[in-house]
């Protein structure tokens, strides 16, 4: 395995803004975190208390990723955790004073510009960055993902909406890096099809959802406050979900994921059978 110095924030910050499912106002607030503390959630700063951002916190994937342990629950981290694992922040304590982050216009743009607000620090203990040796794979029904031995940290994601002609196929191969995240990936806002409105309300969801913070697509055009930032805003956006589910791993690793159609369940389910072929893999080089 590889090696890199951990690195935490250099300073405090903080951002106050609304849960998209919610609609509650939330203060989060990230501070630096000693070696190997990892990423972990709290509600308040004097709490002893902490969700460690794990795939064995997973406890809802219903339009976006929440964890909870121990009755505590944050939702909606996806976006945070994918800023910070592009940037390499091994370690970081995160409060959040409503059991929602705060979703700011939609995209991963927000925790980006928290992370340079704050700065890296690079820390004296090293942590490793494991590599994919052997394939595995989930599937379910028309939805798809691999992850094969690389390199690099590669995903090569296809959307097809057959029932949205303004979307439709879409897809996008990207060397996952923080250059490549700030400028490709980062800016990319959520979305949701105009005829899902009813359905995401009536369960509950979308409470602090508009125009600000996300994008419509109706069969026939666009609903956002100004133009798409690219014209495959949705697929970059499916990669930037991906990525902040696969952190939940929990070590930086290799591989090339492919991805076809999944969303934040079938993420979770790759990256547990990533995590089992790493440990298994660390238990034959022992």
């Amino acid at each position: 395995m590889l090696g890199r110095a951990q690195r935490t924030l250099k300073r405090k910050v903080c951002y106050s803004g609304v849960g998209v499912h919610f609609g509650k106002a939330a203060m989060l607030t990230l501070e630096p975190a000693e070696e190997n503390t990892g990423v972990v959630f709290s509600h308040h700063a004097a709490s002893e208390q902490y969700i460690p951002a794990r795939l064995a916190n997973v406890c809802g994937t219903g339009r976006s990723t929440t964890l909870s342990l121990d009755g505590s629950v944050i939702s909606t981290v996806e976006h945070l955790l994918a800023s910070l694992y592009s940037f390499g922040v091994d370690n970081v304590r995160i409060y959040c004073s409503e059991d929602e982050i705060p979703i700011g216009d939609g995209s991963a743009q927000v925790f980006m510009d928290l992370i340079d607000q704050a700065g890296i620090q690079e820390q004296e203990q090293t942590v490793q960055i494991a590599r994919l040796a052997h394939p595995v794979y989930y599937q379910y029904q028309d939805t798809i993902l691999a992850a094969f031995p690389s390199d690099e940290f590669k995903i090569s994601y296809t959307l097809h909406y057959s029932h949205n002609s303004t979307i439709g196929t879409q897809y996008r191969s990207l060397v996952i890096s923080e250059e490549s995240f700030r400028k490709e990936i980062a800016p990319c806002r959520t979305f949701a099809l105009y005829s899902e409105l009813c359905f995401l309300m009536e369960k509950g969801l979308i409470g602090g959802g508009c125009v600000g913070n996300a994008v419509l697509f109706k069969d026939d055009g666009v609903i956002s406050l100004g133009k798409l930032r690219f014209p495959d805003e949705p697929v970059r956006h499916k990669i930037l979900d991906l990525i902040g589910d696969l952190s939940l791993v929990g070590t930086p690793f290799l591989a090339h994921v492919i991805a076809v159609g999944s969303g934040h369940s079938s993420n979770i389910a790759l990256g547990n059978r990533i995590l089992e072929a790493l440990q298994h893999e660390q238990e034959l080089v022992k």
